[in-house]
């Protein structure tokens, strides 16, 4: 955070200009175990204004804020978090609140390690996967994590941010929520005779 002391300013000044107050975006996730905390994060996109047309998030997203998301730059407040001992530098992204009870119990195994600023499921696609196999590569990550998988997931962070692969989700401003599992097949049945 030394080192990018400069950057951080520099960015604060530009969301600052363009966004206005507050620059830092702050939100309730769950991290380790389902424990929530306060990520931090630079803002990227206005302020709700529906008499102005500022709704939805494609809407509320600004060109700086494309730039932001599409560089990264708005992940480095979460070095904070890092040094707080709520993130890690490699883990599974942490995503919103509203998601715990939506997980099946494979998929909650995602919080056996604290989130990451970047992680598997970012350097194999980021936000253009679908959901079942962001899951996927989170659980992969619990299962083989060691110093040297980290190392290569933080070197291909780099290839995949001067890349700009996979910053958004097909269809999407940011990522298409998350609504739960399909039934299985065991559950659609019984569902369907019942209705029967």
């Amino acid at each position: 955070m030394v080192l990018g002391a400069p950057v951080l300013a520099l960015v604060a000044v530009v969301v600052l200009v363009t966004h206005g107050r507050p620059v830092l975006f702050r939100h309730t996730r769950p991290g380790l175990n389902g424990k929530l905390f306060e990520v931090v994060k630079f803002r990227t996109m206005r302020h709700p204004d529906p008499d102005r047309g500022l709704v939805s998030d494609a809407d509320r997203l600004t060109r700086v804020g494309r730039w932001l998301r599409a560089s990264s730059l708005d992940e480095l407040p979460e070095f904070w978090n890092v040094l707080r001992g709520e993130m890690s530098v490699v883990g599974p992204r942490p995503h919103l609140v509203r998601y715990l009870s939506l997980y099946n119990p494979e998929q909650a195994r995602r919080h056996d390690v604290r989130p990451g600023i970047t992680g598997l499921a970012q350097v194999r696609g980021r936000n253009a996967l679908d959901w079942e196999a962001k899951f996927t590569y989170d659980v992969e990550y619990v299962d083989r994590r060691s110093f040297l998988l980290d190392l290569r997931i933080v070197l291909a962070t780099i290839w995949v941010v001067l890349s700009r692969e996979g910053i958004s989700a097909p269809g999407a401003a940011t990522w298409h929520e998350f609504t739960g599992n399909p039934p299985t097949q065991a559950t659609a049945g019984h569902d369907s005779a019942h209705r029967r």
